[in-house]
């Protein structure tokens, strides 16, 4: 293979990654509805089990928005085809979401969920998956997210209750709230500029 060559190929294989980046990017932006809808569920089951005082309100209210999510998910994948960075990504979520389940339903049964425990778990978790789908993706506000979420993990393990549920609520509505509408006014965008989702 002579020089220029090579260097056709190179500049394919960059194009095909920049592509995959820009479309993993639209695919987050389609799905930045799924990012408000958690934080409004985690705000439901916050508000519930404080003024409710009840040990359901966290496994009923996470229930019925994995269901919903279920259901929409299943609504736009019948309509779009599925790409591979969004299968990976979605992937990603979709494991975060069972293990943390999981996780936090086996300590709530055993009594062992003690605030900051939970608190340092969910953070860490939502790090790790804003970290990888920000990486994979070279979006900076998402890895932005990924810094909020640790730095609320790490928080839990060091702050007295009143300065982490401060930071845990500003945790959930920047990183899920702000991050979801973000994402859907970008998805907006580019539907009128006529950018087709992968």
């Amino acid at each position: 293979m002579n020089a220029n060559a090579e260097e056709m190929e190179l500049r394919e294989r960059l194009d095909l990654m920049q592509r995959m980046i820009a479309e993993g990017r639209r695919s987050t932006q389609h799905w930045a509805w799924s990012f408000l809808l958690w934080g409004l569920a985690y705000y439901v089951a916050i508000a519930w089990s404080v003024f409710g005082k009840t040990w359901a309100a966290w496994p009923v209210t996470m229930i019925a928005a994995s269901i919903l999510t279920s259901v929409l998910a299943a609504r736009i994948k019948r309509r779009e085809p599925g790409r591979t960075i969004g299968r990976a990504l979605g992937a990603v979520w979709s494991v975060m979401g069972t293990v943390l389940f999981i996780t936090l339903m086996a300590l709530g049964i055993s009594g062992r969920a003690e605030i900051h425990v939970v608190i340092a778990i969910v953070g860490a978790m939502l790090a790790v998956a804003n970290g990888i789908s920000g990486l994979i993706l070279r979006w900076k506000m998402q890895l932005g997210c990924a810094v909020v979420w640790l730095a609320t993990a790490v928080a839990a393990c060091f702050a007295s209750d009143m300065p982490l549920a401060i930071l845990s609520l500003a945790a959930i509505f920047f990183c899920q709230i702000v991050f979801g509408v973000y994402g859907m006014i970008l998805e907006s965008r580019g539907q009128k500029r006529g950018v087709i989702h992968a």
